[in-house]
């Protein structure tokens, strides 16, 4: 995982994102922005960065896109992650 990739995942927003997608597996971009409770805009420009950076990965079904990530390693991240702020 290269350092964009990091960049990419450091922000809070992003980070909860990620989260979302690891506790559900997948979820359309409607049920993301409800959850975080942000606008559709703010979303879509969060899951467009991630997608990006080979983070999440996207499929479109009928007028839906669905999000999910494209790698189980960032959930590992992600715990890393976690585990040093409890430090």
């Amino acid at each position: 995982m290269g350092a964009s990739m990091l960049r990419a995942m450091a922000h809070p927003m992003r980070i909860a994102i990620i989260e979302l997608l690891a506790a559900n597996k997948r979820l359309s971009v409607t049920v993301i922005y409800q959850k975080l409770k942000i606008e559709q805009a703010t979303a879509s420009h969060h899951l467009n960065m991630l997608k990006s950076k080979g983070i999440l990965e996207s499929k479109r079904e009928g007028k839906k896109i669905f999000y999910s990530l494209k790698h189980e390693k960032v959930k590992e991240i992600i715990s890393s992650m976690d585990r040093c702020l409890e430090m």
